[in-house]
């Protein structure tokens, strides 16, 4: 229940730092296309006025435009570090790839006013494993594409972006998992289309969906079988969030099909607005047998998936790991382990 007493002035500093939280989702779509033009990496830093002190990592959340943050005390676990690859631990650093270019992708990555500072589910896990660690976070931003090729160049350790394991991802990368990963349909408010989990309702819709993504080729395998049966799956791709967005507004797509978290998130942006969307079905990122799973991604060979997955681990017998998917209103994609390398999206996508 909502705690209706007058809350305390704050002091300054805070106070600055909430109007920048909460406008930020006002400025998501702005940003959308200010980023567009964007490429290749950028770096981001944390956020620097009223930092958390030593020892302290801050995750936060928008969450019905209210900010919530929540301070953890995580400290470096000495017989976990010990496993690092030792390269990577004279180095002292742990690179984190993630990708809000040229979208963003709130509550999972997005960027702030300043247009630099990355926050989201995905870098405070990042933050929070590297403190387990015992290494000094540098979260780096990349469009999708520039994300893999980073971990194949060794510019980027570990990306924390969303990304699920799969089969084919395997022949190059290696895994250590932290959510469950479930997709979405987004659709008007007022359509009455709803997906039951079965491809065929698919056919004849036109649906959008981000290219190179796990969820396009799940929707690619299900337009390949439609049309053996002669029926037709219309597949759109737009430059950003925001152009979506306007293609499902304006009638010219029937539905976006994107990751659970970004589809609720922004269907509480527009529950008040002229154009509400809403929920028309859910899917297992992993295909219809096998739950997918959301992983930290490294590439193959690394030794960083066992290390990080043991990170995770302990930030989930610690309580952690619970504090920081609620601050994200995630808690229903929780997993009960971190496991390196579990069954993925099979490699006929099915």
């Amino acid at each position: 229940m909502p705690d209706s007493r007058p809350a305390a002035p704050l002091p300054s500093r805070l106070r600055r730092r909430l109007l920048r939280t909460l406008a930020a989702g006002t400025a998501l779509a702005s940003l959308g296309l200010g980023l567009a033009a964007c490429g290749g990496d950028s770096d981001a830093a944390t956020e620097g006025d009223g930092a958390p002190p030593p020892g302290v990592v801050r995750v936060g959340a928008l969450s019905g435009g209210v900010a919530t943050q929540t301070d953890l005390k995580v400290s470096e676990v000495k017989s976990i570090s010990a496993g690092l690859p030792k390269s990577l631990a004279r180095k002292g650093r742990l690179t984190i790839g993630t990708s809000a270019l040229p979208s963003v992708f709130p509550p999972l990555i997005y960027i702030g006013q300043d247009q630099k500072t990355l926050t989201g589910a995905e870098p405070d896990l990042a933050r929070l494993v590297a403190a387990v660690l015992g290494l000094e976070p540098e979260v780096r931003n990349s469009t999708w594409e520039n994300l893999f090729l980073g971990l194949d160049s060794g510019k980027v350790d570990v990306a924390f972006s969303n990304v699920t394991d799969t089969e084919e991802r395997k022949k190059k990368y290696e895994f250590a998992s932290y959510r469950e990963d479930n997709l979405a349909f987004e659709v008007p408010e007022k359509s009455t289309w709803n997906f039951d989990g079965d491809y065929r309702n698919l056919a004849g819709q036109t649906v959008a969906v981000g290219a190179g993504t796990n969820q396009e080729r799940i929707l690619l395998a299900w337009q390949s079988k439609l049309k053996k049966e002669g029926k037709t799956l219309r597949v759109k791709y737009f430059p950003n969030s925001n152009s979506t967005y306007l293609a499902l507004a304006g009638g010219k797509i029937d539905s976006y099909f994107d990751p659970n978290p970004t589809i609720a998130y922004h269907i509480s942006q527009t529950a008040k607005t002229p154009n509400p969307t809403r929920n028309a079905g859910t899917f297992s990122g992993a295909g219809i047998a096998l739950q997918g799973l959301i992983a930290a991604t490294a590439k193959k060979g690394s030794g960083l998936a066992e290390p990080i997955a043991e990170a995770i681990n302990h930030l989930i017998r610690n309580g952690q790991y619970a504090k920081w998917l609620a601050a994200w209103d995630l808690s229903n994609e929780s997993v009960k382990t971190s496991r390196v390398n579990p069954p993925g999206l099979p490699l006929n996508n099915t």
